[in-house]
């Protein structure tokens, strides 16, 4: 069937982008559109087939989008609200702890929303508006699962044993020491340093964080000493002690590497939580740095919130082309009620 050369095409062109740089958005619309297109080719193929058997099989992806899914929403609605109650009970009631539970609420609210269909206490007029914000849910829906495949393909990412630099991103220091947040991404640092020596010259570790309002000394620096502590002689380690957020980390940690290496001839890597590391790599691209990551675990219960913190932290970044496509579309949402007003 010639419908199969359109995923074999959109898979070749995922690949070739992902493999020049994996640290894009758009590789995770490509692997989407590719894997959708392939699901539908299979159904295509079943049905046409006269293989009972194969048609069976056709109708998996049919049963999933009206059964499984709906139930793995509730599912997933269930367990955000666990969730933010465990990561509150340990962590302490603030905003940033209860992210899963404000996402929790949202969907809630998705499911009632058809029940009580609030567009039907409002005059017709009123429609195109409703729509225009169905379409812009519908949109980030679609931005959030390029997001979330993007960043569950980046996880495949393998450095070679062969890097010059190890960059080490800060996260907050805690009474002056290193919290068990930061020790997991040293430790990641550590244990790359010792399977490199193991193969050949030791990299350099940049330890890149500065000093914040209620610390008494650079992050970095503590960080260093920490790593000296756990056997990385001091002549392997590099102090980067003026960032103060992830974009700082990767633009001042290339300018120490190309002030140590001016040819501008090396490999880097940094290290950070496995949750935080998409996001790094694209704060690494803006600052014109060719180095891939490795995460370090997260606890389980402090992942779910993580990624959302994350996802938020991502369309901030990309908020002027979200602006422009909301702005679009309510704009044109409103032109058209006012139309319906004037004129009907």
């Amino acid at each position: 069937m010639y419908f199969g050369i359109i995923p074999l095409i959109l898979f070749f062109i995922f690949l070739y982008s992902y493999l020049k740089d994996p640290r894009k958005i758009i590789n995770g619309f490509l692997f989407n559109a590719f894997f959708c297109s392939f699901l539908l080719f299979c159904t295509i193929a079943s049905l046409a087939s006269e293989n009972s058997v194969l048609k069976l099989i056709a109708n998996i992806p049919l049963f999933s989008l009206f059964f499984i899914i709906p139930f793995g929403i509730v599912a997933l609605m269930l367990g955000l609200f666990l969730n933010a109650r465990i990561l509150i009970k340990r962590e302490g009631r603030r905003l940033a702890n209860s992210l899963t539970l404000i996402v929790a609420i949202i969907i809630l609210l998705f499911i009632v929303m058809p029940i009580i269909s609030p567009s039907s206490l409002f005059s017709t007029i009123f429609q195109p508006l409703f729509g225009g914000i169905s379409l812009i849910i519908f949109y980030f829906l679609i931005h959030l699962s390029n997001f979330l495949t993007a960043y569950f393909l980046y996880q495949f990412n393998k450095p070679k044993y062969n890097q010059d630099f190890i960059i080490v991103l800060g996260s907050g220091l805690i009474n002056d020491q290193v919290p068990p947040l930061l020790a997991s991404r040293i430790k990641k640092a550590i244990d790359f340093y010792h399977k490199q020596v193991a193969v050949t010259t030791p990299p350099t570790i940049i330890f890149s964080g500065g000093q914040g309002p209620d610390e008494n000394l650079p992050e970095a620096e503590a960080m260093q000493k920490y790593a000296v502590e756990k056997g990385i002689p001091l002549e392997h380690t590099v102090q980067e002690n003026r960032s103060v957020n992830t974009y700082q980390n990767m633009l001042f940690s290339k300018r120490v590497m190309d002030t140590l290496k001016p040819d501008g001839k090396y490999n880097s890597i940094f290290t950070t939580n496995n949750f935080h590391l998409f996001r790094a790599g694209l704060y690494a691209r803006q600052a014109g740095l060719n180095s891939q990551g490795i995460g370090s675990k997260t606890a389980f219960y402090y992942w779910p919130n993580a990624m959302v913190r994350e996802y938020v932290a991502i369309v901030v970044m990309g908020r002027k082309r979200h602006m422009k496509v909301v702005g679009t579309v309510l704009g044109i949402s409103l032109f058209l009620s006012l139309f319906s007003l004037l004129f009907f």
